[in-house]
């Protein structure tokens, strides 16, 4: 009965070490401001911006701070999980107020972002060495119009 015991309990922490370690997006990041780039003629209105990726069952919590060069701040989170269904947004300063994901590989996921008329699907790709990570968005703007912007962070 020990035996089954331990072997049990190695078995389920195994699991959740691989529930909690197959995402490589888990960290704090840093918004490279200066490799940011968008297609549209508005320029990048944010100058910093730190987000903490935290890992979750099945998905991802998600805390973003920083402020834009009007002075505004930027205060949001999100909890998602990664099965394509849309999760609230809640705070202050961000774009979009849904998120959907889905988790292609340990390096690689896709999202999904909306707000009124906003409206955009990424790419978020971690580097070989996992020290940064690349989110490409294309879609919609707040006015309706196509855009598409790549933001690269640094890993903290």
């Amino acid at each position: 009965m020990y035996r089954r015991s331990v072997k049990l309990m190695v078995t389920s922490m195994m699991a959740a070490a691989a529930m909690f370690g197959a995402d490589n997006s888990v960290g704090t990041w840093q918004r490279n401001v200066e490799k940011t780039t968008y297609q549209s003629a508005n320029p990048n209105p944010i100058t910093s911006l730190i987000m903490v990726r935290e890992a979750v069952p099945n998905g991802l919590k998600v805390t973003s701070i920083g402020h834009r060069q009007d002075g505004s701040g930027i205060n949001y989170t999100f909890t998602a999980k990664y099965d394509g269904k849309e999760y609230p947004v809640t705070g202050t300063g961000s774009v979009f107020d849904t998120i959907a994901l889905t988790l292609l590989d340990a390096n690689t996921s896709k999202s999904e972002t909306r707000k009124g008329k906003y409206h955009m699907t990424g790419l978020t790709v971690i580097s070989n060495g996992g020290k940064t990570m690349t989110i490409s968005n294309k879609g919609a703007d707040a006015d309706g119009k196509q855009t598409s912007f790549t933001v690269v962070w640094n890993k903290q």
